[in-house]
């Protein structure tokens, strides 16, 4: 029976070298789903990605040779199944910035020559010795793909770049045999331009490979297993299903699990987003990644490796990155008509002024300034110049944009989802009441701190806060006993003292009004700490996930926006209404469990939302790149960042509403620099094409296209926050 070894998996996907613009993906993707056995396939851009979906067995060599039929190239070796995608790497940016400060540190001394330098021999010859190496060695890759792919009958911008170059740099050695003006620094600018481009193009698309890779290594390393009756450090490779693994204080769960012996705190904030630390007791589940706070756990593994949750995020990760609609720029989308209509319209125009009698080098000459003319300087500046300012003005403000595909999908915003802990929130845990029964609540807060300055639990560590703050000199409690879940309790002086929940200060007398001081408090959403001295509850402090002092300035800014606002949490339905009655939003989503961010995302897309997610931590990224627009917190963790379209460096919720601002600009910016763009071409070809142009007016309208691009995207430096 044999067995075929070609099968490939349901879902395959590949990395695909050689796209250049939005032309190139769809040629792509539809030689990919005309292949037999295909069901479907896309193809990814910004990733240089493309997922097949086989409905029967299918060769990849097979997809590889239909690939290069169209002149791009399937790369079989990288094929991994779709829970380990391939990833860009950083090589390919740095190479392209390599390229495009070659051409840089070349081009300007050519274009200074030409502009500002002497007409005589020496400059010109000059001038071709500074351009000839940007135009047949940073350049070259233009020049090769043009020509691979009009080896396949097909053309795209590249075509148009090596046509236009070509045009002026063979007419200028022309001319500067015959001693005539020359044109070298057209094609340096052209070409050292559309590098940057490039640069800014590639260095977009590491993003998804630097999340997955902080992802990961916010898991643990090592893990402490007990096998033939000893404790061992292992790799965490090496632990298995059904090994006890013991989890010290302030050490990581080693990986997910069930909790065998012992009780703990444990901050889970790296998966749930919430400060607030989960009690672990036998029985209890734990998960990977997270950290142990206080107190010893033997752990039972029950899933390791590719099946912990946190790899899981990561799965999700690749996955809503995969399925993003690859961003078709508008100067791609008319590339498929512009090339071959400018060839077209520069063979007609050499053709018809020769049959009018003109002279093979005037006809010459008025061909070429059309393709001079044609060549998509200006298109070229027009997205990176803009991103160049608004990204640079962005830096300045605190505000980080990650590519030109984030101002596309910024402009269409209708809602923006905000996650409550570290983005509305601070994240950290503090003292907002505290009633005394008595009235003296600096007598109270030196009981309860006289016992948590013992506890390693973020609620005492709040309370301690609050007394060093007030200047309360707490004494030294004779005993301390911590209780799981509980609280701590313990003798304070000559009296008895317990700090915690209403059940462990179960038999303590209280009066009337602190039930109901209790009851208010916990109504707004705050957690209540019991203190009992001897046999009385002496009073209660409230602690909380202060709300941020920018939060409700944020919010009032997204709204004069135009959008509309969301909370999401994990947090009860109580305490997520009283922040979002606090901050001034609506719409709230609480109770959210992490992996079910993803899906309220997609859930207010389907509803019609263009949707914005501001989040921070691990558990947000999913979410992050699920919405159309991600927006990270730059106080959170490097995965949320990552996983972001946009990053606010500091942490303010305001910049948030400015990022959107910023990115809207931006993108108006570039809809302004290629109408400009076109227009200059739809004008100006005509013009040369009717010989009212020579190459050096033709050039020099160039330039001034450029330079009205350029000026167009200096404005966006006068943005501010305020």
């Amino acid at each position: 029976m044999s067995t075929d070894t070609h099968a490939p998996p349901e879902e395959m996907t590949f990395a695909v070298r050689g796209m250049t613009c939005a032309a190139c993906a769809r040629r792509v993707e539809r030689a990919l789903s005309g292949h037999p056995g295909v069901r479907s396939a896309g193809v990814n851009l910004a990733l240089a990605q493309a997922t097949v979906v086989a409905e029967s067995p299918v060769d990849p060599v097979s997809l590889r040779d239909a690939v290069e039929e169209h002149g791009y190239e399937l790369v079989v070796a990288e094929t991994r199944a779709t829970d380990d995608a391939p990833t860009e790497d950083d090589a390919e940016t740095r190479a392209w910035w390599r390229r495009f400060a070659f051409a840089a540190l070349l081009t300007a001394p050519a274009l200074a020559l030409a502009m500002f330098g002497p007409d005589a021999a020496w400059s010109r010859w000059l001038q071709l010795g500074l351009v000839a190496p940007v135009e047949f060695g940073a350049g070259r890759i233009f020049l090769l793909r043009a020509a691979r792919h009009a080896r396949h009958r097909a053309t795209n911008m590249d075509t148009l770049v090596a046509l236009g170059t070509l045009a002026a740099f063979g007419y200028s050695i022309y001319a500067l045999l015959r001693d005539g003006h020359v044109y070298f620094e057209t094609a340096g600018v052209i070409i050292t331009f559309l590098l940057l481009g490039k640069y800014f193009e590639h260095r977009s698309r590491t993003r998804a490979a630097r999340a997955i890779r902080s992802l990961m290594e916010l898991g643990a390393k090592h893990a402490t297993v007990a096998r033939d009756g000893a404790d061992i450090t292992v790799p965490i490779d090496a632990v298995v299903v059904g090994d006890l693994v013991r989890v010290r204080p302030g050490e990581k769960v080693a990986t997910d699990g069930i909790v065998r012996e012992g009780t703990a705190s444990v901050d889970e904030s790296m998966l749930t987003g919430e400060s607030m630390p989960v009690d672990k007791a036998p029985g209890a589940e734990v998960f990977g990644g997270t950290v142990n706070l206080s107190g010893a756990l033997i752990m039972e593994a029950t899933r390791v490796g590719s099946g912990t949750v946190l790899a899981q995020i990561g799965r999700l990760i690749e996955r809503a990155q995969r399925t993003k609609a690859p961003i078709e720029h508008v100067a791609d989308r008319v590339a498929s008509v512009f090339v071959p209509v400018v060839m077209v319209v520069a063979g007609l125009t050499f053709g018809a002024w020769m049959v009018s009698g003109r002279s093979f080098e005037s006809s010459l000459l008025i061909a070429v300034s059309v393709l001079i003319i044609a060549c998509p300087c200006a298109m070229g500046l027009a997205t990176p110049a803009a991103i160049m300012v608004g990204t640079g003005r962005g830096a300045q403000l605190g505000i980080v944009l990650k590519g030109g595909e984030v101002l596309e999908r910024a402009g269409g915003l209708d809602t923006v989802v905000l996650d409550k802990t570290g983005t509305v929130t601070e994240g950290r845990m503090a003292v907002t009441d505290v009633v005394a029964a008595d009235g003296d609540e600096t007598g109270l807060l030196r009981h309860a701190a006289a016992l948590e300055v013992q506890s390693e639990h973020p609620i005492g560590r709040a309370i301690v806060d609050r007394a060093m703050a007030r200047g309360v000199l707490a004494p030294r409690a004779s005993t301390f006993e911590s209780h799981a879940g509980g609280g701590v309790s313990g003798r304070v002086r000559d009296a008895d003292v317990r700090v915690g929940t209403r059940a462990l200060t179960s038999g303590a007398r209280v009066a009337p009004e602190m039930d109901e001081a209790a009851r208010a408090l916990e109504h707004a959403g705050k957690t209540v700490v019991w203190v009992q001295v001897d046999h009385t509850a002496a009073g209660v402090i409230a602690v909380a996930d202060r709300v941020k002092p920018e939060a409700s300035r944020a919010v009032a800014r997204l709204k004069a926006l135009g959008l509309q606002v969301v909370l999401l949490t994990g947090d009860n339905a109580t305490t997520a209404r009283a922040i979002g009655d606090e901050i001034g939003i609506d719409r709230v989503l609480a109770e959210v469990l992490p992996g079910d961010k993803v899906a309220e995302i997609s859930r207010l897309q389907a509803e019609g939302h263009t949707v914005a997610m501001v989040g921070d931590g691990v558990n947000d990224a999913p979410a992050l790149v699920q919405a159309d627009l991600g927006i990270a917190m730059g106080t959170g963790t490097d995965v949320a960042i990552e996983s972001a379209d946009l990053t606010v460096v500091r942490g303010d919720p305001t910049l948030a509403a400015a990022a959107i601002e910023l990115s809207r600009r931006t993108l108006r910016t570039i809809k302004e620099n290629l109408f400009w763009a076109f227009a200059y071409n739809v004008v100006m070809i005509p013009a040369a094409a009717l010989g009212w142009l020579d190459p050096m007016l033709a050039a020099a309208a160039m330039a001034f296209s450029s330079v009205s691009v350029v000026l167009n995207a200096l404005r966006l430096r006068r943005f501010s926050v305020s």
